[in-house]
């Protein structure tokens, strides 16, 4: 099996969809469903971003991890989009 190899753009969007996976399982059972449908529907709502414009990627990584680092909070137990 070959190996893909990813710009550092397309590591920068998996390593936070990983760090929000993570987060997922740090909150209580009964709402890291709401935590991980929200992260999946956030990333698949851009999907359709052109890898080349870079400037949107970077700004929308930019609020993912704002966004990350907000909801990574203790205090905020559930999301509700």
């Amino acid at each position: 099996m070959a190996a893909i190899r990813l710009s550092g753009l397309q590591k920068e969007v998996l390593s936070l969809y990983r760090s929000c996976l993570r987060e997922c399982r740090k909150k209580p059972e009964a709402t890291r469903t709401h935590f991980r449908s929200f992260a999946r529907t956030e990333f698949e709502n851009n999907i359709s971003i052109d890898k080349r414009d870079f400037g949107a990627i970077e700004f929308l990584l930019r609020k993912g991890r704002r966004q990350l680092e907000m909801y990574a909070s203790p205090g905020v137990k559930d999301i509700r989009k």
